[in-house]
């Protein structure tokens, strides 16, 4: 086994991972290992597995990658895989847990901001305590730059569910389609009554997979330029979860195209997340949880 005897079972708003610190870069798991540690009825559970390691030591990195994150400041490195044991990107939620945990062990200050290194690039974190109405051991991460594409330009539907709806592109440094519900141009269920554990199906198909977003907003305060929505995601490689940062960061981009608005508190099932938008960057802002340390047998 290439797993450490310890890990630990963190969340971001109940997007949960298995997390672990490798300071020697022997503990690179294998593709049977997340799979077997992530299941939910044979292992630990998770949505995710998060390696956190010395860029240096991640087996796919190239030598121009490693010395963009150390030219970043990002000492550290969020090696990140889905719950199927494919390799990702980018995970926001998973950079608040990462960085809890990390502060924990000693390689984070808990009152300075963290540099991360990223599949998509060194990410900020800045430690907020407890900040209401988002909860306890708040961060608020600096995401990057964004790309949009056209909006509206996919037809997304639910194979067992009648409707469809029309969503929009968006790059995260991971790819998004986020569909906007429960109006005119949409004949989908409300957001609360969708089949997510059914993998949505976006066309034009996109090569790359894609995480899928349905959102419904609920409220827009035009004088204080903030707007309140709810949103579902189905992610590739795991299926519905609680909460997905990166999703949630596109969700407020194609609202923002939409209406204009830029500051959004958006509701998932795991709680309620923060994400400021401008034309530049993105940031997300929300809560943080280690729950278990596990001895591996």
């Amino acid at each position: 086994m290439s797993l450490p005897k310890q890990v630990t079972k963190a969340h971001g708003t109940g997007n949960d991972f298995v997390v672990y610190l490798d300071r020697s870069g022997k503990y690179e798991p294998t593709a049977d290992e997340v799979r077997f540690l992530c299941d939910r009825h044979f292992g630990i559970g998770a949505d995710g597995l998060i390696r956190l390691t010395r860029p240096d030591f991640v087996s796919d990195l190239n030598d121009d990658q490693i010395a963009a994150m150390l030219a970043g400041g990002a000492r550290w490195f969020m090696d990140y895989r889905n719950a199927d044991g494919s390799l990702a990107e980018m995970c926001g939620n998973g950079t608040r847990a990462i960085t809890l945990f990390a502060q924990r062990e000693g390689v984070a200050d808990s009152t300075e901001p963290f540099r991360l290194g990223t599949r998509a690039g060194v990410k900020i974190l800045t430690p907020r305590g407890n900040m209401k109405p988002y909860g306890a051991d708040v961060f608020q991460v600096e995401m990057g730059a964004w790309k949009i594409g056209e909006l509206d330009a996919y037809e997304v539907t639910i194979p067992g569910t009648e409707g469809s709806a029309r969503g929009t592109f968006v790059d995260m440094g991971n790819p998004h389609v986020v569909a906007v519900i429960e109006d005119a141009f949409a004949s989908l269920p409300v957001v609360e009554d969708l089949d997510l554990v059914t993998k949505p199906v976006v066309a034009p198909k996109i090569e790359s997979d894609q995480n899928v977003e349905f959102v419904r907003v609920d409220d827009i305060d035009e004088a204080a330029g903030s707007g309140e929505a709810t949103m579902r995601v189905n992610e590739r490689g795991c299926g519905e979860t609680l909460s997905c940062g990166t999703g949630l960061c596109a969700t407020g981009i194609v609202l923002r195209a939409k209406t204009g608005i830029d500051h959004w508190d958006i509701t998932v099932r795991g709680g309620t997340l923060r994400v400021d938008v401008t034309d530049k960057d993105v940031k997300l802002t929300g809560a943080a949880t280690l729950v278990a340390d596990i001895t591996l047998l």
